[in-house]
């Protein structure tokens, strides 16, 4: 590359360094200053009145767009957009050598901060973790520093002549690195800025408390794929792709939906039955083969239930739609526990069934109403089988837990009234005991004589 090639902008940058009388250095110097510092101001000023506008509003108010990182990418935009309306005049009067070099700095700073704060936005939505974040992170960090260097440095238009004349060959067209990466670029641009907006729509969206929880979810996972599905359209038409081409592709799909993602397929449209039908919804608790829990989310393909113990499963939506599902918060969280209690026979059966009762009731989680019932469930054999039935309302906290504090309230009243608990006993008679007791006799004695 010719050193010819070089823009003047460090040479007049350094030329107005060297000289440091000129009062055109001063005017730019001053202007940046200026400039920068009540493009600070203003957004300090925005930040605070949506900060205090959103302290204002319900739940169901504006989407709460993170202030914070907001305002640090309108403070260098509104410093930037001050600069260059400033720059016109100041070329009137001086040369403005100092605000183009630094133009390009401050706008860099505005598209990573941008860049910065869409892509914190949507990887919270996703849930991936800070790791994937910060590569990212760098790898925008890197591509802009990069840009802005290749511009200051006057490398910039000929690295796009290198990379227009640069081509690889595609079947019988010839395709450059240039258009490559134009393409590539429109592609994650267009993508990132469908996600973002999805992501914006989805949190609103959840906002809204007067919809179902699932009708919500279903919303919001729609809209975010229609817009992804639009962005890749959008970026393929740009590219110059024919999208005539999609149906090709839109066959083999359908062949593989034939044969080895049939079972993926049907988990996806089994999510949105099971959002759009109603019958689970996040905070549900459900039972079905071996698992109890909590339903804490439901994605397109897969249902979290978390077990009282802590314990995730990650269920397939086609198994929730195939299978029975015992839902116990669909309509009603009120839920019936029963445990069992067997008492002697010569038991005064009124009187403790009473007491039983009462100290059911003493139990802080058992629902007064309906009241605990005790029923005598059969003549036992070693006693009178007794149950005793209570509700509760929130099992989400458990059922071992209160079943637990009602068995020990029974314990205390059947202690207090001395009620026998009959164990099981067995009688063993030995048929021809003499006969046995002479064999064994003999054996003993046979025993000794042989030791």
């Amino acid at each position: 590359m010719k050193p010819g090639t070089f823009t003047s902008l460090l040479s007049d940058f350094w030329s107005d360094i060297n000289d440091a009388g000129d009062p055109g250095l001063l005017w730019q110097v001053l202007t940046l200053i200026v400039c920068m510092a009540a493009g600070s101001a203003i957004a300090r000023l925005l930040r605070a009145a949506l900060v205090k506008r959103q302290a204002g509003e319900s739940a169901e108010g504006m989407i709460k767009l993170g202030t914070g990182s907001f305002s640090r990418v309108l403070s260098p935009l509104l410093g930037l957009f001050l600069i260059e309306l400033a720059r016109p005049w100041l070329a009137k009067y001086h040369h403005v050598h100092v605000i183009q070099l630094f133009t390009p700095l401050i706008a860099s700073f505005v598209i990573m901060r941008a860049a910065f704060y869409i892509i914190r936005r949507i990887m919270a939505k996703q849930g991936n973790d800070a790791t994937s974040l910060l590569l990212i992170e760098k790898l925008v960090s890197l591509t802009v520093w990069l840009a802005v260097a290749l511009y200051i440095t006057g490398w910039w238009p000929d690295i796009l002549d290198f990379l227009s004349g640069t081509e690889l060959p595609l079947g019988t067209h010839r395709i450059s690195f240039l258009a490559i990466l134009q393409a590539t670029g429109s592609v994650a641009v267009t993508l990132v800025a469908a996600l973002w907006v999805g992501a914006v729509i989805e949190e609103r969206l959840l906002k809204l408390d007067t919809m179902h929880s699932s009708l919500r979810v279903v919303l919001a996972r729609t809209v975010r794929s229609m817009l992804v599905l639009v962005a890749i359209l959008v970026s393929l038409s740009l590219v110059g792709i024919d999208l005539t081409v999609l149906s090709v592709f839109g066959g083999a799909l359908g062949v593989g939906l034939g044969f080895g993602l049939q079972k993926i397929a049907s988990s996806y449209v089994s999510g949105f039955v099971v959002l759009l039908e109603r019958s689970l919804s996040i905070g549900d608790i459900v039972s079905f083969d071996k698992y109890y829990g909590i339903v804490t989310h439901i994605n397109t393909r897969y249902t979290v239930l978390q077990g009282l113990d802590g314990v995730e499963t990650v269920v397939p939506n086609d198994v929730l739609i195939s299978g029975p599902i015992q839902n116990l918060s669909l309509t009603d969280s009120t839920l019936r526990l029963a445990t069992t209690v067997t008492v002697g026979y010569g038991t005064d059966l009124e009187t403790v069934m009473k007491k039983m009762e009462e100290a059911a009731a003493t139990v802080p989680r058992v629902l007064p109403m309906p009241a605990p019932m005790v029923v005598l469930s059969k003549f036992g054999t070693n006693g009178f089988d007794l149950e005793l039935g209570f509700w509760i309302n929130d099992p989400q906290n458990g059922r071992s837990g209160v079943t637990s504090d009602v068995n020990r309230a029974i314990w205390r009243v059947l202690q207090e009234n001395h009620v026998e608990l009959p164990s099981p006993q067995r009688d063993i008679r030995l048929m021809n005991a003499e006969e046995l007791s002479k064999a064994v006799n003999m054996n003993v004695n046979s025993a000794k004589q042989n030791g």
